[in-house]
């Protein structure tokens, strides 16, 4: 069973890329023995497995990793790394800076240090650090949503179930919902939601206390990912992936799922002064994601 969690990605054009990497990506995308869409996942996470079980636990690989997420749409071919040492060092810096004791001294300082030595082997000479790859445990983040249509859904119940895309997303035929869009569409939603909610703060949303937070909170998320959708290339393709959470929702819940359409109308309503239609459908969207998070307390 894979990981309860969900994933934001940036998939770049070969274009983006300069030699070395460029031959590199090309010769990976023709490669037949590269993992494929459907088992990538499970790779990822066998491999994880692997070094959290070692004595004594590898907590960041030594080496980056040669693998990538591939897209083809219109003849071109588009890349997202999987950047495994990169993510895990990202993931243990804020586990340690975060978390309280017993779980901050989960990994000793003398594994810290050995990842932070690891990771200045791969990375000391880039002038910076990017990641392709964004991920939320036990449910999707509200803010990830206002950068997709309900048209750019792709919803597969695995061998036997429905299989259904209003768009051009690729997805396997393994049980997965997934949104994909452009790059300059997923800039302009985020920036119009942006506005929206901006400009509710000033109205409706100001009031009471707890919509105030919680406004405040969507705007801290739609400012961090419109932050981190300008560090890549203009063409490239945005996509969000329900991953394993897929695994804690049955067909009907899958089907029914709507978060994309109810954001989306929570976003219409501020912007045409509906303040109640927008409240009610934050609110809508937001419950489903508290059912997910429930399943992160019982566990």
């Amino acid at each position: 069973m894979i990981p309860y969690a969900a994933y934001l990605r940036v998939y770049e054009p070969l274009s983006a890329f300069e030699e070395p990497e460029l031959s590199r990506w090309v010769a990976y995308a023709a490669s037949p023995s590269r993992p494929r869409r459907l088992e990538a996942l499970e790779a990822e996470y066998s491999e994880a497995l692997r070094r959290i079980i070692a004595l004594p636990p590898v907590v960041v690989p030594d080496t980056e990793s040669e693998d990538a997420y591939i897209r083809w749409a219109d003849g071109v071919t588009y890349i997202c790394p999987w950047q495994t040492q990169l993510r895990s060092w990202l993931a243990l810096s804020h586990l340690r800076a975060t978390a309280r004791p017993p779980l901050a001294d989960a990994f000793s300082s003398r594994e810290a240090q050995r990842a932070v030595r690891a990771l200045a082997q791969t990375y000391g000479d880039a002038p910076a650090l990017k990641t392709y790859i964004q991920t939320s445990a036990w449910c999707v983040p509200l803010a990830w949503f206002a950068m997709f249509s309900p048209a750019e859904r792709w919803l597969a119940l695995g061998p036997g179930g429905e299989t259904g895309s209003a768009g051009p997303a690729t997805a396997p035929t393994a049980r997965t919902l997934i949104y994909a869009t452009a790059m300059a569409q997923a800039r302009r939603r985020l920036a119009r939601a942006l506005a929206a909610v901006r400009r509710g703060l000033h109205g409706p949303l100001g009031r009471p206390e707890g919509v105030r937070r919680g406004a405040l909170a969507v705007t801290a998320q739609l400012e961090d990912v419109a932050r981190w959708l300008e560090e890549f290339y203009p063409q490239s393709v945005v996509e969000l992936d329900y991953g394993g959470l897929v695994n804690l929702l049955d067909d009907d819940a899958l089907r029914s799922d709507q978060s994309v359409a109810e954001i989306g109308a929570a976003i219409r309503g501020l912007s045409e002064d509906e303040p109640e239609l927008a409240i009610a459908m934050y609110r809508r969207a937001a419950g489903r994601r508290q059912v997910l998070r429930a399943a992160e307390s019982a566990n």
